[in-house]
């Protein structure tokens, strides 16, 4: 398994953030590489995102787990792997959050592919948590 995580705090609550999370066609607007998202069917497990980068192949996730307004993972099947990633975020207290991206990737290659592909997956979540707490502050 290779598993990384990143994680920042802000003064947004947990419901702010479930509903920037759960608004899939808004994703741009926080995440700067991808052009477009789409949800099909309602923000529950089972449910498909497809999210199309600017400069790359559109990528297919399942909504494997949804915990409102605490936590959701997704997940790709990439045949020897399985690329899964929690999203939570957590009150720290009445004016503070913590929101973290937890990635996993699992199978039978997961030691040879995890290292070669996961840190280039990831390499925007600092990037993607501060913009998503900066969007949640100005609601």
């Amino acid at each position: 398994m290779w598993s990384t995580e990143h994680s920042v705090e802000t003064t947004a609550a947990p419901e702010t953030i479930w509903k920037l999370w759960t608004d899939v066609g808004d994703w741009p607007r926080w995440n700067a590489d991808l052009e477009r998202a789409e949800l099909t069917g309602a923000f529950a497990p089972g449910s498909e995102i497809t999210m199309f980068p600017r400069e790359d192949d559109p990528i297919e996730l399942i909504i494997a787990e949804a915990d409102e307004p605490e936590r959701f993972v997704d997940q790709a099947d990439l045949g020897p792997v399985v690329v899964r990633t929690a999203h939570r975020v957590e009150r720290l207290g009445p004016d503070r959050s913590r929101i973290v991206y937890r990635m996993e990737i699992t199978g039978p290659e997961a030691d040879t592919l995890g290292p070669q592909i996961g840190p280039g997956i990831t390499a925007d979540f600092p990037d993607v948590l501060a913009k998503l707490a900066a969007v949640a502050e100005d609601r």
